[in-house]
């Protein structure tokens, strides 16, 4: 193996903003596509959890998290900056709720039948009470999350609001959250994400 390899699959949010980082480094890397109802044994053998995305690299190192891979890449390559475009407790801040909490009533809110203990409009209010209305709030300042340059913390929440958005996309464009609602378009429509996000055909081995 001479290039990294990344184990990835199109929809799911950390796999995307994995993808987003890598490419944003410019890095030449192997990305395989998976089957999430058959996972290949070469993944599981890369990884026991067995969940996407991990990234080998040629040294052997294998990376199991998301935004582990997102800070390596970015170590490579980072020509926009951003790592350093704004304070990092403050990002990591967001991404901690965003990754926590909120990914929590996130997947309440889209599988609403498994999680009874509330209806699908209770778990989508307090998701966005908890983080959607504070990044509008925010917006309404700048066109970005944090200072004046995309950071990794736009680009780590991007793919988690646009999977919140698309759960009920009416509700979504008629919401109090014009603001969040542009930034969103305006991240989607950027030419490498529409790159990370082309369909790729699933990966076999040999």
């Amino acid at each position: 193996m001479n290039r990294p390899v990344l184990y990835s699959f199109r929809r799911c949010p950390y796999a995307i903003r994995a993808r987003l980082a890598l490419r944003q480094a410019g890095l030449d890397i192997e990305i395989r596509e998976i089957e999430l109802r058959n996972k290949s044994a070469e993944l599981i053998a890369a990884s026991p959890k067995a969940s996407v995305p991990v990234l080998l690299l040629p040294d052997g190192q294998v990376l199991e998290q998301s935004l582990d891979i997102m800070h390596w890449a970015l170590a490579q390559h980072d020509p926009e900056g951003w790592l350093s475009a704004a304070p990092r407790a403050a990002q990591a801040a967001l991404i901690d709720c965003n990754d926590g909490p909120f990914k929590a009533l996130l997947d309440r809110y889209k599988y609403a039948d498994r999680h009874p203990q509330a209806s699908a409009a209770q778990w989508r209010d307090a998701a966005v009470e908890l983080l959607l209305a504070p990044l509008e709030s925010g917006l309404q300042r700048g066109q970005i999350l944090l200072g004046v340059r995309c950071s990794l913390a736009d680009m780590s929440l991007l793919p988690f609001v646009r999977q919140f958005a698309a759960v009920d996309s009416t509700w979504f464009e008629q919401a109090s959250l014009p603001h969040l609602r542009r930034w969103l378009a305006d991240g989607v429509s950027t030419p490498r994400f529409q790159a990370v996000m082309q369909k790729q055909a699933v990966w076999r081995a040999g």
